[in-house]
């Protein structure tokens, strides 16, 4: 078990959830599961440790100020793989 990343939730109203994640290296989110479409948009280079549901893995790098988005249902759980702390916005979208 590795030690939990930060997660801070800047809004949530009827429309959108907004929370800021920021991992030291090797923290992790927990495994989860996307309630809502999102939008992920990196404050840093992000490299991402992805596991994924059967025991599959993969290593995502995200460049510092781009974004992605994902679908309703996605379950995961994500790692800081890298050497250096990264940190990311999530918006859910209700």
């Amino acid at each position: 078990m590795r030690p939990a990343c930060t997660a801070t939730q800047m809004i949530d109203d009827a429309r959108v959830r907004v929370t800021r994640f920021d991992f030291a290296p090797g923290e992790e989110t927990g495994w989860h599961r996307h309630g809502f479409d999102y939008v992920i948009t990196t404050l840093t280079d992000c490299e991402m440790l992805l596991e994924e549901p059967g025991g599959g893995s993969r290593q995502v790098t995200v460049p510092a100020g781009t974004s992605y988005r994902r679908q309703e249902g996605v379950e995961h759980n994500v790692v800081n793989g890298g050497k250096k702390p990264m940190s990311f916005v999530e918006l859910e979208l209700k």
